[in-house]
């Protein structure tokens, strides 16, 4: 709501009053009988000015409400997705006596895969419950393009540009062959894009000579299990790295 909203308002009512002044000063009925209307006519556009007002005022509190809802659900599964997977780490100590691994990956601190998998077997149930977008996207990062053969980057300089960009709804983990995942909480394609984009700048501003390739797929814009979404984010990958440059690859549509 602007200023402009209040002008017919204002407006109306000086001219009530510069009648309402003409009436008493001149002692004309026709002007005091105008001044009236207009003064109606100003508390009418008040009233609908008050309406708008606290009509603006209960979609901004219900937005802010939808925030917080979504905000509380992703730190509960994230909690939950700890002691699930913390668990699980404890069950298999005394074979594999790596359960400190189970839950983050050792070169970079992010999540691991077993973490990713539940995440996003989690995070796809939610969305389906509540109606919300979630995407997933595959990064890999090399030097050496676009004259040479690439090489795999620096991963610690990678998930520090991760870490810095994602929100705390977000979730970040790198898989066993390498690649970077993200598990982007309520975010559509063109939403992914752009924290991509993000994370690109975010890593040239200390890193030079980088090459970024990234797939995209989205619950439930292009598939709708979380095997199908893994699927078509490692074919929009496999694409993206089909260029030598920065690229990011959109997987194609669910068929109907």
């Amino acid at each position: 709501m602007n200023g402009r909203d209040s002008l017919p308002g204002l407006v109306t009512g000086a001219l009530g009053l510069a009648a309402g002044l003409v009436a008493f000063g001149f002692n004309e009925p026709m002007f005091g009988a105008v001044a009236g209307l207009l003064a109606l006519a100003a508390g009418v556009e008040g009233v609908r000015l008050g309406q708008r007002l606290s009509e603006q005022s209960a979609i901004q509190k219900l937005v802010e409400d939808e925030l917080r809802a979504v905000r509380s659900e992703a730190q509960e599964t994230e909690e939950h997705l700890r002691t699930e997977l913390e668990s699980v780490a404890f069950e298999d100590y005394e074979v594999t006596d790596s359960s400190s691994e189970t839950l983050t990956d050792p070169a970079t601190g992010l999540f691991s895969e077993s973490f990713f998998n539940v995440a996003l077997e989690s995070r796809v149930a939610a969305a389906r419950r509540h109606l919300r977008p979630v995407a997933v996207v595959l990064l890999e990062v090399v030097s050496g393009l676009p004259k040479g053969e690439p090489v795999e980057a620096d991963a610690h300089a990678v998930a520090e540009s991760i870490r810095v960009t994602l929100r705390e709804a977000d979730t970040a983990c790198r898989l066993q062959s390498g690649y970077f995942a993200l598990l982007l909480e309520d975010t559509p394609e063109n939403g992914a894009i752009w924290t991509v984009e993000r994370i690109r700048r975010q890593l040239l501003g200390s890193e030079t000579g980088l090459t970024m390739w990234a797939g995209v797929a989205c619950y439930p814009a292009h598939a709708f299990s979380p095997d199908a979404i893994m699927s078509a984010a490692d074919q929009a990958l496999i694409s993206a790295k089909e260029w030598r440059q920065d690229r990011i690859e959109v997987a194609v549509a669910a068929a109907d």
